[in-house]
């Protein structure tokens, strides 16, 4: 007997779909399409009762307006920027993300590119492996110790609460700028509050971003912002590659303003070959070669937090085919 209704997983996941199937059993049919480009989707999504899309494409007006019967977008993973959530509320359609799936990677990545920078692992390591300089400390001095120094959050959400934990841990004093928390989560976590972003930015150590990508957001941290932070800075931005305007990096990694920068999201992915900061990545005769690392939209990543991406994201379409409340709907 045919399942009486029909998920589609548009992009990323594209297996034997075994942690889906066992969620929906009998109650729906599943194909995952791969698609790499909206338009990939015409005609495959038409008649879907529920979607769950990943990152590798977005889904807009033109994609939304054609589904018939579509009774919940379900964003498998944090941000939902890539979902025109907006008009899908014109048209009555909930959109749902999984905001808690892959917090402690997502943290472990940020500190773990910091202390990659901040105890010169990577420079070292990229210097010795090509043959550069002496077999000694002495390459990446000065260090600073990071015991006591400022620890700088954008964005006190469920990942930037779990840095600042960490960033604790390590004896780093934890200041955050976040408009939209109340009062309350800066003595709930031991950490202190700055009014405005120039504040932060003017006394971070390390200046590590966990915000969403919104209009206000966009290009948030750019030449002017990354000129206010201390000399021998370190900037990680684990959160949306807009956040960040990466053209500013290579001179300030070239003139030391900043002394190692940590990427994990770009505004394209994956990036074109002329992109600058690419460029300037790959060149050996330029410092980001040594102090910038670039990472493919993988700090979410590990086995376990994949398998509950999968699984909350395919609940949360079954209880929408259900008529149950929808748990983490964004618009």
């Amino acid at each position: 007997m045919d399942s009486p209704y029909k998920i589609v997983i548009v992009d990323f996941i594209h297996d034997a779909l075994e942690p889906e199937r066992e969620v929906f059993g009998d109650t729906a049919s599943v194909e995952a399409l791969n698609a790499f480009h909206e338009e990939e989707l015409v005609g495959n999504i038409e008649d879907a009762d529920a979607i769950m899309v990943y990152h590798n494409l977005g889904l807009s007006r033109m994609t939304i307006e054609r589904l018939e019967k579509c009774k919940v977008i379900v964003r498998c993973g944090v941000g939902f920027d890539l979902v025109d959530h907006e008009f899908a509320r014109q048209r009555g359609i909930p959109v749902a993300n999984i905001p808690d799936y892959g917090s402690e990677e997502v943290a472990d990545s940020a500190i773990g590119m910091m202390l990659a920078h901040s105890r010169g692992f990577h420079y070292l390591n990229s210097r010795l492996r090509a043959r550069e300089g002496a077999w000694q400390y002495t390459q990446v001095t000065p260090l600073r110790r990071l015991c006591g120094r400022v620890f700088g959050i954008v964005g006190l959400g469920r990942i930037g609460s779990a840095v600042a934990l960490r960033a604790k841990a390590l004896g780093m004093e934890v200041v955050y700028f976040d408009p939209y928390k109340p009062d309350g989560y800066d003595k709930a976590l031991g950490v202190r509050r700055a009014e405005t972003l120039d504040a932060l930015l003017a006394e971070a150590f390390v200046l590590s971003l966990h915000c969403p990508l919104t209009p206000e957001t966009q290009h948030l941290v750019g030449a002017d912002q990354i000129a206010q932070m201390p000399k021998g800075s370190y900037l990680i931005n684990t959160a949306r590659g807009g956040v960040v305007d990466v053209r500013a990096i290579p001179e300030a990694l070239a003139n030391g303003h900043l002394a190692g920068v940590g990427i994990d999201v770009l505004e394209q992915e994956p990036p074109d070959d002329s992109d600058p900061l690419l460029q300037a990545w790959r060149d050996p005769q330029h410092q980001a070669y040594h102090r910038l690392i670039i990472n493919p939209h993988s700090s979410f990543y590990c086995e376990e937090g994949l398998l509950e991406m999968r699984v909350k994201g395919s609940k949360a379409c079954r209880r929408a085919l259900k008529g149950l409340p929808i748990p983490n709907i964004v618009n």
